[in-house]
Parts: structure tokens; sequence; C-alpha cells
């Protein structure tokens, strides 16, 4: 048996879907108060001076803290539904289903949340591991459980819960260097679809 591993933003989307998800669930007064606290932030990210996976944590503070969790839950579903769609690549789609259909271990393996791509990939029978909002007393706290989950944490996490010489081959599927640690632990590795000779 062989394990899949695919990043979720850029990689089975054409997009950044954690972007559009705070947009589609943050409105009202809490959209414009986060615009303003998040305004330094946002500037010093696309000045490349704070990271991604730096940046991530902060949004998801400003956009969901005391958020009721059954409420933004519906909305990741909706979202999954109504939303995700429009922005899959087919051909991820088809390689998904290409080593479903081979027997594989499939996992989406993601920075982005598990509020949404919890749904998404129940919906589609695969694996998830990716950053996870926690929930204290039904409300969101603002903070992730066990950190952002890129980088380094994607191959952390991928070696706690599989033991990879258990699997005949590793692949790993992503499109930035956020995806690098996930693709050093793979036998064969694709970034941006194109196969990454050792």
């Amino acid at each position: 048996m062989n394990l899949a591993l695919f990043d979720f933003d850029g990689t089975i989307t054409n997009a950044d879907m954690y972007s559009k998800f705070l947009r589609y669930s943050t409105t009202g007064a809490r959209l414009i108060v986060g615009n303003v606290l998040l305004a330094p932030f946002v500037i010093m990210y696309k000045l490349g001076i704070l990271p991604a996976n730096k940046m991530r944590p902060i949004a998801s503070f400003v956009a969901f803290y005391q958020k009721e969790h059954h409420a933004l839950d519906a909305m990741g579903l909706d979202f999954t539904k109504q939303v995700i769609p429009q922005f899959i690549r087919s051909h991820a789609l088809d390689k998904i289903r290409w080593h479903k259909d081979n027997g594989d271990h499939v996992v989406v393996v993601s920075a982005s949340i598990d509020i949404y791509l919890k749904h998404w990939c129940n919906e589609l029978g695969v694996m998830l591991i990716c950053s996870e909002l926690a929930v204290n007393n039904g409300k969101l706290s603002g903070f992730y459980t066990s950190g952002d989950c890129s980088e380094k944490m994607k191959s952390k996490r991928i070696c706690e819960r599989f033991n990879l010489d258990h699997y005949d081959c590793v692949y790993a599927y992503g499109d930035t260097a956020e995806d690098l640690d996930m693709l050093s632990i793979a036998d064969e590795k694709y970034m941006n679809w194109v196969k990454v000779k050792d």
C-alpha cells in the first residue's frame, strides 16, 4: 500500500481558500474592526517581514475569537458546498481518485483550518491533517490546538500519525516552500504538479 500526501491551497485548489473563508465567515462590525486590527500585519506580510505561518494564526484569532463553534461549523459546511468546488483543480481530483482506486491511503495535509476542510475531506473519503481551531465550552478560543500546520509541522504531524516504513511508496504533492518538508519525506514528490528529481 502507498501513502499519498496532498497540500490543499494552491495544489488541490487554484486559490487560497483560507483567505476566502475568512471573508466568507466574517461580517459586520467584526469585519470592520478586524480589517483595522490586521492592517499593520497585512502590510508586514506583503513586505515579506511576517511569514504566512505567523500571519494565519493572527488572522484566525481576530476572525474567530469567541464565535460559536456550531455556527462556524455550519458556515464551514456551506463553504464546502458552495465555494470550494469552484476552485478545485480537476486534475488534482483525478489524481486523488487514482490513488484511492489504487487502494492508497490519501491524506490532505494543510495549513488551512479544519472548520471547512473536515467537511470537504469527509465528502471525498480522505484523511486530514491540518491547522485545528481550539474550542472551549462551545466557543472558539481563537487559537490553534497544535499550531499552524505548515513547513516542518507538516512532516512532524505526518510522521506522528503514520509509520512511513509500512508503505511501499510515499507520494507528496505541494506548491510552495511551506510544502518542502513534506516533500522531503516522500519517495515520489511533485511541486506544482511537476515531478521533482532527487
